[in-house]
């Protein structure tokens, strides 16, 4: 997986969830496979997610879900 194809995958479901259009940022963590996301806006939050080959646009958009769910 690629940092536009999550950045995609993230505005998507920040829109999804009634986010609106927040600036977006991923760049890869210090772990293999995993990402930090850090979303802009009036309510800024970063996460950090699981991505690598093979996986799923839906299993990265429950994890961006799950996360600013729990917050």
């Amino acid at each position: 997986m690629h940092a536009q194809d999550l950045e995609r995958i993230a505005k998507v479901a920040l829109r999804e969830i009634g986010a609106g259009d927040p600036p977006v940022t991923v760049t890869p963590d210090s772990h293999a496979d995993r990402w930090r996301i850090e979303v802009g806006g009036s309510d800024p939050a970063t996460l950090i997610i699981r991505a690598g080959a093979g996986t799923t646009a839906q299993f990265v958009r429950e994890q961006i879900v799950t996360q600013l769910a729990g917050r």
